[in-house]
């Protein structure tokens, strides 16, 4: 069973889906991890985020055994892997990594901005998970606060729509829903909820199957 599963930044899906993969017995890859190390590997080598060439090469030679740094997590990370995803080089070049991942044996859960969509259209259950800008600029915030930064609410707010038009706009591969996901909107949810809305999605997916 492949679960996608997909949404703009700060919907949870992250959570989800790895819930969802221990739930389920599946390796879990967030494909995220995959951008930012890009990202990440440019700025530190002081390439430019805008080259686009540059940028297919540093992605064709990620390790993936990096994809565990916890750097990588960061606020900082996810506006470079933002920077970078645009261009048409970078997602070719982790593409076959994310869908040799997806068909390993028995499946697996990916979380993205494009699983469903040019990933692993073909599979079996697909999740888009979203919010309010305003609701996951709050949980952005409250995370960044209990790990003790000072960060105002208005500047995370706006680096959150800005993300998300930079993710809906690029030419290749933007975040959107599939047409056959089903919609999952977390704003009014706590984690436990989202994740039984969730497991309620796969269920009635699986039973369809079969």
């Amino acid at each position: 069973m492949i679960v996608a599963i997909d949404g703009p930044a700060a919907a949870g899906k992250g959570t989800l889906a790895e819930r969802l993969a221990a739930h389920y017995g599946l390796p879990y890859l967030d494909t995220g991890l995959l951008y930012r190390l890009v990202g990440k590997n440019m700025a530190d080598q002081k390439l430019d985020l805008d080259d686009a060439a540059a940028a297919g090469r540093v992605a064709g030679a990620i390790d993936p055994v990096r994809l565990n740094e916890p750097g990588l997590r960061g606020r900082g990370a996810g506006e470079l892997a933002s920077r970078v995803a645009v261009h048409p080089e970078v997602r070719a070049a982790l593409m076959a990594f994310q869908r040799a991942f997806a068909a390993g044996p028995g499946g697996a859960v990916l979380d993205g901005r494009d699983i469903g969509t040019a990933v692993v259209p073909e599979a079996d259950v697909k999740i888009y998970v979203t919010a309010s800008p305003e609701v996951r600029a709050r949980r952005r915030t409250d995370e960044l606060v209990a790990k003790g930064r000072t960060i105002e609410f208005d500047r995370i707010l706006d680096e959150i729509r800005q993300r998300d038009a930079r993710d809906a706009g690029r030419a290749a591969a933007p975040l959107a829903k599939a047409v056959d996901a089903h919609l999952l909107d977390t704003t009014d949810m706590d984690i436990e909820t989202a994740f039984r809305a969730a497991v309620d999605i796969v269920e009635r997916a699986k039973a369809e199957r079969e």
